[in-house]
């Protein structure tokens, strides 16, 4: 039978497995050793401003032309420094002013107004300075709640759950905030195990709420609901009471009922990408579906979708912040062809390689929320690794038993004949 009549007439795309290739990961690392260079070096540079200016000053010094130039050297401080660091900058340049002012002859009541300058440029910048830490005081805070949130929000994930090896990565568009509208979660329950990714439409805070509300009802409903598609039918009803018009989620909901059964419903989401024998599958669905929150706008309802899992066989299921990532050139991210070349035994390690090459294409910061999980059923080879692990260890148990046996039996040999000589001679 063929491959589309056992998943239900499933439009298949494939792409064969590519050579693995370093470039886009190594030069994300280059690019942030590069970075923490320069933000190392960035609370010298007021100084150097400083000594800038004094050097031009000294090769073409005449009168005070150059002078008021110093005071770039406190305004600098303050986007890189403290306050103390500004206030020293500020006498640095004051002390250097005064030296470059009487070197040059200049006028004293100029010199008076120029130095007043560099001492009000220097205060005000030592404020401005302060302002500055304390707001990053109070962005600090906010990260920290915002963290305690994703973490109560979306929980982690272990490595293994149930029958699978589970890798999950999350990465907020919003940095400071560090959570936003994409969900995923996955849970083992009575009925095996369940997962969801989805991403709701719009940003912030209410988008994070509504994140919530689908992520309590899946984990209840998935408990409760024997049948996927009822899980599917609570998240809907309580989506329609409690989202306005124009909102709604899109979302993937999968389980895992019995061994070699995927049941895949899709509400107007990416497409899942299967892993399977070398080839990167796009798991269309059957039937349209819309998003959650919509449907009593089209009256069409979900389709549940089978698809055979076997050993061996890998999901990705993600977000559009993936797949709609772009570089300088304004092209898409090729998410398959990504995956095809950086797929391995590990989900782990295969999304970290997936993730540092997404963010090479993009050039080193996505511009949306983007959630990447993929689940792996451990395949034959995998257990006959770990059984022929534990197998030389006891083969290693065996021969020190053997050993032993062979030395005893020596050792009675030994006795028996001293015996019979013995007894001879008598």
């Amino acid at each position: 039978m063929s491959q589309r009549r056992d998943h239900g007439g499933e439009r298949r795309r494939t792409w064969p497995f590519m050579g693995r290739v370093a470039g886009p990961a190594l030069s994300v690392v280059r690019g942030r050793t590069t970075e923490q260079s320069a933000t190392a070096l960035l609370p010298l540079l007021p100084v150097l401003v400083v000594t800038a200016v004094v050097a031009v000053d000294l090769v073409h010094g005449a009168g005070l032309t150059w002078v008021p130039l110093l005071a770039a050297g406190p305004t600098l401080a303050a986007t890189t420094n403290g306050p103390r660091g500004v206030l020293c900058v500020g006498l640095l340049a004051t002390g250097l002013g005064t030296v470059l002012g009487i070197r040059d002859r200049a006028p004293g009541h100029e010199l008076a107004i120029v130095l007043a300058g560099l001492v009000a440029v220097s205060l005000a910048s030592a404020l401005a300075s302060a302002l500055r830490r304390r707001r990053e005081l109070v962005l600090a805070a906010v990260r920290s709640v915002a963290e305690a949130a994703q973490h109560a929000l979306l929980q982690p994930v272990p490595a293994a759950v149930g029958p699978f090896q589970v890798a999950v990565r999350y990465s907020a568009a919003a940095a400071e905030a560090r959570i936003g509208g994409d969900l995923y979660a996955l849970v083992p329950t009575p009925h095996g195990v369940r997962l969801i990714v989805g991403d709701v439409r719009g940003k912030g805070l209410p988008a994070v709420g509504t994140a919530a509300l689908v992520l309590g009802i899946f984990r209840e409903a998935a408990y409760d609901e024997p049948d996927l598609l009822a899980v599917v039918d609570r998240i809907e009803r309580s989506l329609a009471r409690n989202l306005g018009q124009d909102d709604f989620v899109t979302a993937v909901v999968a389980g895992y009922p019995e061994p070699g059964r995927l049941e895949v419903v899709n509400c107007g989401h990416a497409p899942p990408l299967l892993v399977r024998d070398s080839e990167v599958i796009a798991v269309e669905p059957a039937q349209p579906a819309p998003p959650l929150g919509l449907r009593a706008l089209s009256g069409e309802n979900p389709h549940l979708q089978v698809l055979s899992f076997s050993d061996g066989d890998q999901l990705l299921l993600y977000t559009d912040g993936v797949t709609e990532a772009r570089d300088h050139g304004r092209e898409f991210y090729p998410l398959a062809d990504g995956l095809a070349r950086h797929v391995c035994h590990e989900p782990a390690r295969t999304l970290t390689a997936l993730h540092d090459d997404l963010l090479a294409h993009v050039g080193g910061r996505l511009h949306d929320d983007a959630a990447l999980l993929l689940l792996r059923k451990p395949d034959t080879a995998d257990v006959a690794d770990a059984v022929g692990v534990a197998g030389m260890a006891g083969v290693a148990d065996v021969g020190n038993v053997a050993r032993v046996v062979d030395q005893s039996e020596r050792a009675l040999e030994r006795k028996a004949t001293t015996a019979k000589v013995t007894l001879q001679h008598c």
